[in-house]
């Protein structure tokens, strides 16, 4: 006996439940008032319709009550799908600060993501139930678009550009994903799918898959020797350029007296565009690197910077403040 298609996906993360109870209401008030609207002019072509040819028709004044019950009650039904859909956004939106941190790139026509600790995956996400997971993305190519129907989440991933999502699943099992977003030619084959492991099961696969060389701080760590970042970022501050010690989720001065948080967008601008955000009390000096390093090699020179964020700030740190102070 062949399985019908489920109505819906399965629900299998924190969004899953709040996204479909707030598609189900949308739903519902559309069919209701589908129904009523309908059932009233069907009701109404018989009972009012001419009886005689030469029957007039009875002069109907306006009902300032009934004016303002279908201003008001769509009016409200309206806020209500505005306030449910805001606060279901604003959730997508900000990221809890304990999170997995998982590097997705997508490319012409497939999906590479990198574990926490190194671990490479081709079209394939594995991931412990129960824990908060922050996706970091980036395109190689095009625009695509990373989708997850069981989870009810997904998000644009932009060339030049780092976009993220986040979203905690909530029962082990696998799960598709696809690129939502037209890509070209292969587009409908690139996709994936997410297995959700008992956290137990997660780190047991992890430990048995991991490798220093493929550690994307170890990788960041010896390419920034290899790019000679250290004879400028020198960790004590006395460089050319500012020590990268506690900069990452801090606040970072510049020189035209604005400040910026330090985050994946900020470190892979000041990686390519090096002059678009000068630090206050240095010159601009730093050559770009556009068009010398892969998407895979920013994010390792993110994830090094990123394990620097403990690190002591030294007093000669101009413009930079530590993560903890720009924390409010």
């Amino acid at each position: 006996m062949q399985s019908q298609l489920p109505l819906y996906p399965e629900q299998a993360s924190n969004f899953a439940p709040h996204v479909d109870a707030l598609m189900i209401f949308i739903i519902a008030v559309c069919l209701f008032f589908a129904v009523a609207v309908t059932a009233a002019v069907v009701i109404f072509f018989f009972k009012y319709q001419r009886k005689h040819p030469d029957e007039v028709g009875v002069p109907i004044h306006g009902d300032m009550r009934l004016e303002t019950a279908w201003m008001v009650v769509p009016l409200v039904l309206a806020l209500a799908m505005f306030g449910w859909g805001a606060v279901v956004y604003v959730d997508f939106r900000n990221t809890p600060q304990e999170t997995l941190d998982i590097y997705v790139i997508g490319k012409q026509w497939m999906w590479k993501l990198q574990q926490p600790n190194g671990m490479r995956e081709i079209n394939e996400l594995h991931v412990p139930v129960g824990r908060n997971i922050r996706l970091i993305m980036a395109s190689e190519d095009v625009i695509h678009d990373f989708f997850v129907p069981a989870f009810r989440v997904k998000m644009d991933v932009v060339p030049g550009h780092y976009n993220t999502m986040w979203f905690r699943p909530t029962k082990a099992g696998r799960y598709h994903f696809f690129c939502a977003q037209y890509c070209g030619t292969n587009h409908a084959v690139m996709g994936g799918w997410v297995t959700v492991m008992e956290p137990s099961d997660y780190a047991a696969w992890l430990s048995g898959s991991s490798g220093a060389d493929a550690n994307p701080v170890v990788a960041g760590e010896k390419l920034f020797a290899e790019k000679a970042c250290i004879t400028c970022h020198f960790s004590n501050g006395t460089g050319r350029a500012p020590s990268l010690n506690g900069v990452y989720g801090g606040q970072v001065g510049l020189a035209d007296g604005s400040t910026v948080t330090a985050d994946e967008s900020y470190i892979r601008e000041s990686i390519l565009v090096p002059n678009a955000k000068i630090v206050r009390g240095y010159q601009p000096v730093m050559p770009t690197f556009q068009g010398q390093l892969t998407e895979e090699q920013i994010m390792a020179l993110t994830a090094y910077i990123k394990s620097l964020q403990s690190q002591p700030v030294p007093a000669t740190g101009a413009g930079v403040l530590p993560a903890a102070a720009g924390k409010k």
